[in-house]
Order: C-alpha cells, then structure tokens, then sequence
C-alpha cells in the first residue's frame, strides 16, 4: 500500500516526464484536493497509507493533467490576489499579470462611491477583486461579457464573496449606459497567428477570450475611442495589452482624447497595462 509521501513522488514523475511545469506542486494540489486537505496538511501525513478507494479517483486527476488540461479546471478553483474564484472552461484562466493589473488600479486617485464597470469580465475577478478591496468606497460593480457562459460563471463567483454586481451581456459597451469613475478591461489580444504556440493548457481556453484579430487589437481598436462616453470627469481606464501593442493602443488613448496616459510595466519587465483618465 502507498503511502502519501510515495503517491506525491510517484505522481511528480509522471507529470514531468509528460512536461509538466511544477510538476511537484501541481501533483501536490491534486493530492491535497483528493485528501480534503491543505498542501501544509499533506507534510504532516507523509507516512500515512492511501487506500484504493483514494489512488483510484487520484489516477483519473492524474492522467487529465498529464494530458495538458490545466490545473485550474481539474480543482475546480484559482487563486486570485489572495482569494479564491471558480474556475472551468467557461471563461480565461485569470493570469498573474492582471493580479499586477488590480493591483496598480487599486493605487489610482479613486473618489468615493465609485461606480466601477469591468469589461469583457470573464470569470469576474478583475471587477469582483476591485470591488471586494475598495468595500464601502464602491458604490456599484458591472461585469460585461459577450458570452452567456462567462457572466454566469462570473455571477457565480460574485455570489461567492458575496458582492452585490449587475451583469449585462454585451459587445463591448454596448448596451452599457451611464458613466464610471473606473473601467478596466483584459480583452483578448493575442494575435490569430499565435494560435499554434500557445501552451496546451492556454488551449483549453475559450477561443473568444484568447484571440484579438490578425495582430491581436481587432477589440482594443474598437474599444478604446469609444471609452469617453462612459467615463466620468476624471474618471480611469486600466487596460492589460500584449507586450508589443503599446505604442498602438497609447496613441488610441491619446486620439480618444484622454490624458494622464501612460503604459507600465509587468513584473517581468515586459510593456503590459494601459492607464488613462478622462478630462
């Protein structure tokens, strides 16, 4: 009979020799979900013995995962700036980036009873994160998407944390009425000619969430001019591009007639968001 410590080595090797990246915690994430515990709890039972009722179920979990189906849709979750969300086909597997994305929207001169309005939400952890951190100072979240199956998966994780949200169902803004104080958005931007390098885990994404046009800005094109009428005076768009669109979507920016307009840098070095404000 296995023990725990076996089981995790054991399913480590498997997963790196099919290419796995992190192979060791991504078998350690599969352990714990199959044992109802934390990946810490996994340390203390080592030397325990799994039953067949348990290896059996794990080597189903196993073989997706050696199979390239992301990690995230085989635990069902992902964590997001410290929380956890829902997380399946439906929608993008939110990215580390766009956690750098909240993060620097958060440090924005924001007013009080702001109105916030996440477009093309997806999952919803952009507008939900932004609305859980500003708490009272948010006087409203509107999540938008052309996908049915993306706002009902985001209506699903707003009710998780329990954030009061409107979602419309909607290209872009249309349909969206009123002015926000904050718009942020991740539209796809990958570019169609890509498509064959992508990971086979990104594959597993819906193709609408992923794909921008020939050179990745079909959407951010159609986006951005349209922005002023529906941001307040003063108001902020924070904008998560590809790392070589910047100069483009800067000068839409610009021509859109915003000011303040400045692109930052991801982690990693790599041009990644777009910040503006309304006059």
């Amino acid at each position: 009979m296995k023990t725990v410590l076996e089981c995790l080595e054991g399913g480590a090797s498997y997963l790196r020799e099919r290419g796995v990246e992190s192979p060791r915690r991504n078998m350690e994430w599969l352990l714990a979900q199959q044992l109802s515990c934390s990946r810490i709890e996994l340390y203390a039972s080592f030397d325990r013995p799994m039953t067949e009722q348990e290896l059996a179920p794990l080597r189903g979990l196993l073989k997706r995962r050696g199979k390239g189906e992301p990690l995230q849709h085989i635990l069902g979750i992902v964590e997001f700036a410290g929380r956890e969300f829902l997380c399946d086909k439906r929608a993008l597997i939110p990215r580390p980036e766009t956690e750098e994305l909240v993060e620097s929207a958060l440090k924005l001169e924001l007013k009080d009873q702001l109105r916030i309005l996440d477009v093309g939400t997806g999952s919803g952890v952009i507008g939900i994160t932004i609305g859980l951190s500003l708490g009272e100072r948010c006087a409203s979240t509107v999540l938008t998407d052309l996908s049915p199956d993306a706002l009902a998966l985001a209506r699903e994780n707003a009710d998780r944390h329990a954030l009061p949200v409107s979602c419309i169902e909607a290209d872009l803004l249309d349909g969206v009425v009123g002015k926000y104080q904050l718009i942020l958005a991740n539209l796809p931007y990958i570019p169609q000619g890509e498509k064959e390098a992508l990971s086979r885990e990104v594959a597993h994404d819906p193709a609408t969430a992923l794909f921008g046009g020939h050179d990745g800005l079909d959407l951010i094109r159609r986006f951005v001019p349209a922005i002023r009428n529906h941001l307040s005076p003063c108001g902020w768009l924070a904008l998560e591009i590809g790392s070589s669109q910047g100069s483009e979507v800067l000068a839409l920016a610009k021509s859109a007639g915003l000011k303040a307009v400045r692109l930052e840098d991801d982690l990693s070095g790599k041009p990644r968001f777009v910040f503006a404000q309304a006059p």
